[in-house]
């Protein structure tokens, strides 16, 4: 039986543009392949993954399934086990578990002009908080301060930047700020932070890279005035070529024949 099944898991999912994007890519690359969207919720993951037949190919995992992912791989990219959390399964005799959302968001940051920080502010603390630390870090900086609803949840953050030789601070999301040249927001869809905290972040927060893309723009998007901002549809497009080329060839970094022609379509059906 052909490996020639996938599908994006998540929970909600309804949402999700996987599908589009990948129908997208595996039309230029000639792939009769079948990608679908699924509900899964955390509770039901396991029972799930276990019910798959030799007819699946890969999975690619959406919130809140990035950890159950991550414990589910026998192997692991380094992406996937510096920050806990997979959202990509080549599945087989032995499951593989990627992260994906690191190397999209340097992508998008790159597409966008960002290719070198030194100081980031990061709003959120949860599995893309982790994935857009380790993006900047690779990217150069040195000082990433973390702002969170409840400070104490970047506690893992500041160990990872340890190890990533990056000074790492967890404060209140209304904690008085300093000017950074990045900010990443990591807060889930349709967040509305008060305005004047919006409008403080925003006042030396340099460029905007707002992980969420539906509605766009975001609240914090729409105070960001005159500075540049930058949605969440780039680090969901990039991220999705490079579980491709795990799909295809089992490694996020072997180029896809005629890439930029299968990127292009894939931005088209964005």
């Amino acid at each position: 039986m052909s490996e020639s099944r996938l599908a994006v898991w998540g929970d909600p999912i309804a949402h999700s543009k996987s599908p589009a994007l990948h129908a997208a890519a595996y039309s230029v690359l000639g792939l009769d392949w079948e990608y679908e969207r699924r509900q899964v919720s955390t509770a039901d993951f396991a029972g799930v993954l276990d019910s798959l037949d030799d007819s699946w190919r890969g999975l690619s995992l959406t919130m809140p399934l990035k950890e159950e992912a991550f414990r589910a791989a026998a192997t692991r990219d380094r992406h996937a086990e510096l920050t806990g959390a997979v959202n990509t399964l080549l599945l087989g005799s032995e499951i593989a578990g990627f992260n994906t959302d690191v190397g999209g968001i340097i992508d998008a940051l790159a597409e966008a002009g960002v290719t070198d920080v030194s100081s980031v502010r990061i709003l959120g603390a949860g599995a893309t908080a982790a994935s857009a630390l380790l993006a900047v870090a690779e990217i150069g900086a040195t000082h990433v301060d973390v702002r969170a609803r409840r400070p104490e949840r970047a506690a893992g953050l500041v160990e990872l930047g340890g190890h990533l030789r990056v000074t790492v601070t967890g404060d209140a999301l209304n904690t008085p700020t300093t000017p950074v040249d990045l900010t990443i927001a990591t807060l889930p869809s349709g967040t509305a932070l008060d305005t004047d905290l919006a409008e403080g972040l925003a006042s030396d927060g340099g460029v905007l890279f707002d992980a969420a893309y539906a509605p766009w723009p975001s609240a914090l998007a729409s105070v960001w005035g005159s500075r540049p901002v930058v949605s969440g549809l780039g680090m969901l497009l990039h991220q999705a070529v490079r579980q491709i080329r795990i799909f295809r060839d089992g490694d996020p970094a072997v180029e896809l024949p005629d890439e930029p022609r299968v990127l292009a379509a894939m931005r088209a059906a964005l």
